[in-house]
């Protein structure tokens, strides 16, 4: 088994994690929650969220769906008020539905761009002032090495994960007198419970092993132990750049 670090400028740091429910973002939650770290996130599955905060002890979350920018506005405050201003945010949410090229519509493009980039923005025009009261913090942005493998079947979806590169280089630059980092974190085919059921079959994985340059397949830990060390003073100096967790594939 591998032996983690702990971060101590993490403790009782403020955390809000969107799409935090299952996946990646259930093990950012987990991993923030074991750091001592005052934790919320955003999802829209009751469920699952139920179960999750049940299971790591002391985090909180708001239901609410990321498309309706103002019912997230309204998530976000209601965390504030119950664990702070955030110290940290981790805009993780997204879907990598896959869809042909030639069945998109102008609507179903639209719904793509809200679910998977437009959110992110919104949500650290939300959180960036108390960041600025805080005197600093760490925003994290889930990018995909997808595009960076000019993978196909999904065009909305990689479109919409490259311009999280756009979002994070020019808010790093609007915040970093704030002393506010932005950085995105770049995984590669990450093996989810989603993952194993929709994607990945045995002709699938084989390609992709070939492919990477390390044999093994990436459990979602490895996203957060990313993340967690781009969260912490470990990274002061580290803003507008791409942390890739890809195993050598790109």
């Amino acid at each position: 088994m591998p032996e983690f670090a702990i971060y101590p400028s993490l403790k009782n740091k403020t955390v809000i994690v969107s799409g935090g429910a299952q996946g990646i973002g259930a093990e950012i939650v987990m991993a923030f929650a074991a750091q001592g770290a005052r934790v919320g996130f955003l999802d829209l599955d009751e469920a699952t969220s139920a179960a999750l905060a049940e299971h790591a002890e002391g985090v909180a979350y708001e239901i609410c769906d990321l498309r309706d920018i103002a019912a997230m506005q309204s998530a976000l405050e209601k965390l504030t008020e119950r664990l702070g201003s955030a110290h940290v945010l981790v805009n993780n949410a997204a879907r990598d539905d896959r869809h042909s090229w030639q069945d998109v519509t102008p609507e179903y493009w639209d719904e793509r761009q809200a679910t998977n980039i437009r959110h992110m923005f919104f949500a650290i025009q939300s959180i960036a002032p108390g960041m600025i009261a805080n005197g600093g913090g760490s925003i994290i942005n889930l990018g995909s090495n997808s595009w960076w493998e000019a993978g196909g079947g999904f065009p909305a979806y990689t479109t919409a994960k490259a311009a999280v590169h756009g979002l994070t280089r020019t808010m790093a630059r609007d915040l970093g007198d704030h002393r506010i980092r932005v950085n995105t974190v770049v995984p590669g085919w990450i093996m989810t419970e989603r993952q194993k059921e929709l994607w990945a079959t045995p002709e699938g994985l084989e390609a992709h092993r070939k492919r990477q340059c390390l044999p093994d397949l990436i459990d979602p830990v490895y996203v957060a132990r990313m993340v967690l060390f781009l969260a912490s003073d470990d990274a002061a100096m580290c803003t507008a750049n791409n942390y890739m967790v890809e195993a050598g594939s790109i």
